[in-house]
């Protein structure tokens, strides 16, 4: 097993005829690197904000091909970019139906289960509801303090100075995570079964704070959709490896 390392900043920099075979690249910024007569057998890139730019492969940005399949592979997921009440309302259900199939086909033994520096099921689902409450209840309805402890908040919070002492450090039930994670998912549909398009238009502060961008309610909303659609592809994912069979 490979312990990760922080070794500093490459930017600019140029390797020639170097190994990478086996690297693995985990919050890293690789926006803007060339590469040039390179061997990619078996490259494996995940990037949450891959339909924000571009990614060229001999001459052809793939970022509208990896887009379409996933649509395909997960129907309602182009919905997430709705920009009506009507198209927000359907989103939302579609990705809702997706994520209650995905948490009845998961073994209970493997709700707690994790592929290697990935979240569980479990804290999955808590982290969306850490989502949920950033940008319904703190970004939409504005509330001083919108989460709940038992939320699943991101790597290195901490470090960025956030309040770490709103949630839990112990580990819930799963009984107890799926019961507060109803009751977001309720307060979402509420939402949506009476948001009309003036409410989606009207802007609000970003929830985390800083930056000059100011969401719409809309916006608010699409981040919502983005999330839950993400974390179901990466829930997807690791549940299919926890269960594959033994040399796959």
């Amino acid at each position: 097993m490979t312990t990760p390392s922080d070794t500093g900043n490459f930017e600019g920099a140029t390797f020639v005829r170097t190994s990478f075979k086996g690297a693995v690249l985990r919050s890293c910024d690789v926006s803007g690197v060339t590469m040039r007569s390179v061997d990619v057998g078996g490259l494996d890139i995940d990037s949450h904000d891959l339909f924000f730019g571009t990614l060229i492969v001999n001459g052809v940005d793939v970022v509208p091909l990896v887009e379409a399949e996933l649509n395909r592979r997960f129907p309602g997921r182009e919905l997430q970019h709705a920009q009506t009440p009507d198209g927000l309302r359907d989103g939302w259900v579609a990705v809702q139906e997706a994520w209650d199939t995905t948490v009845a086909a998961t073994p209970p033994d493997l709700v707690d289960a994790h592929v290697e520096h990935e979240w569980s099921l479990a804290q999955t689902l808590r982290h969306l509801v850490l989502a949920t409450d950033a940008w319904l209840r703190g970004g939409i309805m504005r509330i001083d303090q919108p989460f709940h402890e038992l939320g699943q908040i991101f790597t290195g919070a901490a470090e960025m100075g956030f309040d770490m002492s709103i949630f839990r450090t112990d580990e819930p039930r799963f009984e107890e995570i799926l019961a507060v994670r109803a009751e977001r998912q309720q307060m979402v549909t509420d939402f949506l079964a009476t948001v009309t398009a003036d409410l989606l238009a009207e802007e609000r502060d970003n929830p985390w704070g800083g930056g000059d961008w100011h969401p719409t309610v809309g916006d608010c909303i699409r981040v919502i959709l983005e999330e839950e659609w993400a974390h179901l592809r990466y829930a997807r994912r690791d549940l299919a490896l926890l269960t594959a069979p033994a040399g796959e």
